[in-house]
């Protein structure tokens, strides 16, 4: 059962959906072991994992988006979250992203955030921002291949960002995109 009123996208390899519980065992073991949540604070405590997935429901019912799990088409497993977030001192909605360790690699991240891209056109959003971490390379480079650009740098929360503006969901890139990675 979701525990949000968050839709279902198809893409060729996954389901994009609203958290359910039993997903709350794969973000924990993200946000308690994987080294890459050095780009995003560093390691958090199982409590911390309570607290941002819960956070996360919320943020759907506050803004009506948020994070999507990413179930992969084969195995059923969660992957990841992709999705929109726009925290109180954000500067604009943003597109982030989160593999599950062992996930990474294979461009589902990019078929993900493409998809989430076009919904977030869908439902009248602005432009899409992501905020990165100057020595994040592997988000820059995801960012990057979806064609978004530098928009300007600042310190959030004591760490260097860039912050990139994202194509519009209807630039014909971004409509190119989204048909490589609908079924």
């Amino acid at each position: 059962m979701t525990l949000t009123n968050a839709p279902v996208l198809v893409t060729k390899n996954l389901t994009l959906r609203g958290p359910e519980k039993s997903d709350l065992a794969a973000f924990t073991d993200m946000v308690t072991n994987s080294e890459r949540m050095k780009t995003i604070g560093g390691n958090g405590t199982e409590n911390d994992a309570w607290r941002g997935f819960i956070g996360g429901i919320g943020h759907w019912q506050w803004h009506g988006y948020g994070f999507f799990i990413l179930e992969d088409n084969v195995t059923g497993l969660p992957i990841g979250r992709v999705g929109i977030l726009n925290h109180v001192d954000w500067p604009s909605p943003e597109l982030a992203w989160h593999m599950f360790d062992g996930h990474e690699g294979k461009s589902l991240c990019y078929e993900a955030a493409v998809a989430v891209r076009a919904w977030a056109g869908s439902i009248g959003l602005p432009t899409l921002i992501s905020m990165i971490a100057t020595y994040n390379d592997r988000s820059l480079a995801l960012a990057t291949r979806m064609g978004a650009k530098e928009k300007s740098r600042m310190t959030h929360e004591n760490e260097e960002t860039i912050v990139m503006l994202h194509l519009a969901h209807d630039h014909p890139t971004a409509l190119a995109q989204l048909a490589e990675v609908t079924p």
